[in-house]
């Protein structure tokens, strides 16, 4: 099994996982094979995100149709072709960010391990696609799972929050620790899966998204002081009449639904 520590550190050899892409290895093989049935559906292709050595590739191949795996780091690429001999399985050197989505038709899952630092990009890469998605399924670090599935009220509670929810239904599905990595991260990870419930009007969503971000433009400011230089001021007057909302309110204190209700009345 690819998620042994030891088998791991023969794999690599002399190499050091690299911090630039945010490599943290998975040692853990009940871990995996979670996160492996979280994600998958026999009956679809998964679209595996950043493989590195390929222990999870390795058990998406269990339960899935198939596998194309995306690895940006030519070493990686290297080591996982050589360790794992499965027709099902294709993988390509490439930059997730920089592959062409509309090479794929049919219903996919979506997984990956998602360093800090790309995990919005790919998010909105995804959201924006023409893909049939059947479940999107990414490990991230706390912080980031935290925005993902926050409330109206919570501290972590965004844009990001708002436009994945409008989109999604989103459960946590588990905490990994950072001991069943290597080397070990400093922070904790968390399992989220994303799962399409409503069919995309890419024309109204790219309005609403943007909308969304104008209102949490200057978080201490209020939606009011937010939406006034970008909407005409009697639409606003009217949207806080017609919605009984306070003039005080700020977006972080704003459901989902409250934010749908809104754009409505100003575009």
């Amino acid at each position: 099994m690819i998620s042994n520590i030891n088998y791991v550190k023969k794999i690599l050899g002399d190499l050091k996982a690299k911090k630039k892409f945010g490599q943290n290895f998975l040692i853990d093989e009940n871990v995996v094979d979670k996160i492996a049935r979280i994600a998958c559906d026999e009956r679809y292709k998964t679209i595996e995100i950043g493989p590195g050595l390929g222990a999870l590739t390795e058990k998406l191949l269990i339960y899935s149709n198939s596998v194309d795996a995306y690895e940006i780091d030519k070493d990686m690429f290297e080591r996982l072709s050589s360790s794992i001999d499965d027709e099902r399985l294709n993988i390509y050197l490439q930059d997730f960010l920089d592959t062409d989505l509309s090479i794929y038709t049919d219903k996919v899952n979506i997984c990956g391990n998602l360093p800090y630092y790309v995990t919005t990009p790919i998010l909105f890469k995804i959201i924006e696609s023409d893909l049939d998605i059947n479940k999107i399924t990414i490990m991230v670090q706390k912080e980031v799972g935290d925005r993902i599935v926050s409330k109206a009220d919570d501290e972590e509670y965004g844009a990001l929050s708002v436009e994945i929810q409008y989109l999604y239904d989103v459960k946590m599905e588990m905490n990994v620790s950072r001991s069943v990595f290597y080397p070990s991260p400093n922070v904790d990870s968390v399992i989220i899966s994303l799962t399409p419930n409503r069919k995309i009007d890419k024309d109204i969503e790219k309005g609403f998204f943007e909308f969304v971000k104008n209102c949490f433009r200057m978080r201490r400011k209020t939606l009011y002081n937010n939406l006034k230089d970008i909407y005409v001021q009697e639409k606003i007057e009217n949207m806080y009449l017609v919605l009984n909302i306070d003039k005080n309110i700020r977006a972080q204190q704003l459901p989902l639904n409250e934010f749908i209700n809104i754009y409505r009345i100003l575009v």
